[in-house]
């Protein structure tokens, strides 16, 4: 449950705690105060994620409408081998070399020559040059970026949700974002039930407290789905990302890729951009992908030419849709025989799960459906950011705008439950730094407003004894 104030001064009332074990109330106060800060102070990057987020999650369909010239093509009798598809390619554009080639993955699709080192194609991008597996007809070009083959519109989107078009450095935004997602979810959700239930009703309520159960009940039914958004999104962070790749490499639950020397043995390697202006070397495409079909890859898959004169093709499944096809060769380009093979059932257990997290995140596992449902999810978490503004604007006495939840919630928390519970935030904000950071930031910023509030407190109380005294004198 996201966003400003899931919370109010209803909910700090004795009563709205009535249902929470005796030793585990005194918590409550100290979750409102977190849940309300975060809320506050996190919300505009998380009101920025999910609207970026649904427009990805839109970006799938939209891709196929807009680019459906160069991405579809009329069915013919007999796809032409892949030589001639990529020599046709090559010849309506020569510049760069051929880094991978995608052959027509169904009757209705073209194949793709993705093209690197291109004049005015960005470094960690590629040309791809979409070309008619029947007639050999170049249908277009256009830049694709990342493993699900990404095109301009998409790319953008992607783009703008990952680091806002502000490189690595914007990428902050996003990972703040994703370390708080799921602590305000979970306070959220732990608030939402251990309120009482007929303060949960909405029925005959209005104002503030509709308000709330609106933001409470939409937040309880979606908080699932934010935990597994910011688990999924921390994984290819930059700072907690690199923390999970370095635990899972202890693990030995590391992505596992297929080997590219000729030697064998799975490595690290995994399939560099060819070198060869053609992509063809030794015994050709055609062959290649003949022999990754006798090893079982089926449709699609993705060819990725030598780097050098001693490493091998590489054939991959690129199918990212549940069932997953991710299995790999290695293949020989003097002999066409197979020199490593990896199978997506021997990856580790957690290289799965990160691959199907990442999958469904993206919007990818499970097509149309998982969009549907991302995009959902998105816009109930940008409800929930405006209902928790809404509800810290009634919150408010006059012309104030809204009021914190009273200080001093961590002094009610007995030492038996507080000191573990420092150790663990602080464990989790080591893994999570954006996390730790911000929240160690929330706390020097309201230890300072709270000394200011108190010697204010104390200036008035002087100014009216001295006023008093004298009246009383006379």
């Amino acid at each position: 449950m996201t966003a400003p104030t899931t919370t109010t001064a209803e909910a700090t009332q004795p009563d709205a705690s009535a249902s929470s074990p005796r030793r585990w109330a005194p918590l409550r106060p100290l979750i409102l105060r977190l849940h309300f800060y975060a809320g506050v102070l996190v919300a505009p990057f998380l009101l920025v994620a999910a609207a970026t987020g649904f427009l990805y999650a839109g970006a799938f369909q939209a891709e196929k409408i807009v680019y459906g010239h160069e991405m579809y093509v009329p069915v013919g009798d007999t796809k032409l081998p892949m030589s001639e598809q990529v020599a046709a390619a090559r010849k309506a554009h020569p510049e760069g070399t051929v880094s991978a080639v995608r052959p027509s993955p169904a009757d209705d699709e073209s194949t793709r020559v993705m093209l690197s080192g291109v004049k005015g194609v960005d470094a960690d991008h590629a040309l791809a040059v979409f070309v008619d597996p029947y007639t050999a007809k170049v249908r277009g070009a256009l830049e694709q970026y990342g493993s699900t083959g990404a095109l301009p519109l998409r790319t953008w989107i992607d783009e703008f949700h990952r680091d806002l078009h502000l490189g690595e450095s914007g990428r902050l935004y996003s990972e703040l974002a994703a370390s708080w997602l799921w602590v305000i979810a979970a306070g959220g959700l732990v608030l939402w039930f251990s309120r009482r239930r007929a303060l949960r009703k909405l029925r005959g309520t209005g104002g503030r407290r509709r308000t709330l159960g609106l933001h409470g009940t939409v937040g309880a039914w979606a908080a699932v789905g934010f935990l597994f958004l910011s688990a999924t999104g921390l994984t290819w962070s930059t700072y907690a990302g690199a923390n999970i790749d370095e635990l899972r490499t202890s693990l030995r639950q590391a992505t596992p890729s297929v080997s590219a020397s000729t030697g064998g043995e799975h490595g690290g390697h995994g399939g560099a951009a060819g070198a060869g202006g053609s992509g063809e070397h030794g015994v050709g495409l055609d062959k290649v992908l003949a022999a990754a079909r006798a090893e079982g890859l089926g449709d699609p898959v993705e060819i990725v030419p030598p780097a050098d004169g001693s490493s091998a093709y590489v054939v991959k499944q690129v199918q990212r849709t549940w069932p997953t096809k991710a299995d790999s060769v290695a293949i020989d380009p003097s002999t066409g025989e197979v020199t490593d093979t990896l199978r997506f059932a021997d990856y580790p257990v957690l290289a799965k799960l990160t691959r199907w997290g990442i999958d469904m995140h993206t919007g990818v596992l499970f097509g149309l459906v998982n969009q549907i449902a991302l995009m959902a999810l998105t816009l109930s978490l940008i409800l929930l950011i405006v209902w928790g503004y809404r509800m810290w604007w009634q919150r408010g006495r006059g012309s104030a705008f809204g009021r914190p939840v009273p200080r001093g919630a961590w002094q009610q928390v007995p030492p038996q439950i507080l000191v573990p519970l420092v150790a663990v935030v602080a464990v989790v904000g080591y893994f999570v730094p954006l996390l730790g950071i911000s929240l160690a930031a929330f706390i020097l910023v309201d230890v300072v407003l709270g000394e200011i509030a108190h010697r204010r407190g104390r200036r008035e109380t002087r100014k009216t004894r001295e006023t008093v005294t004298p009246a009383a004198a006379d």
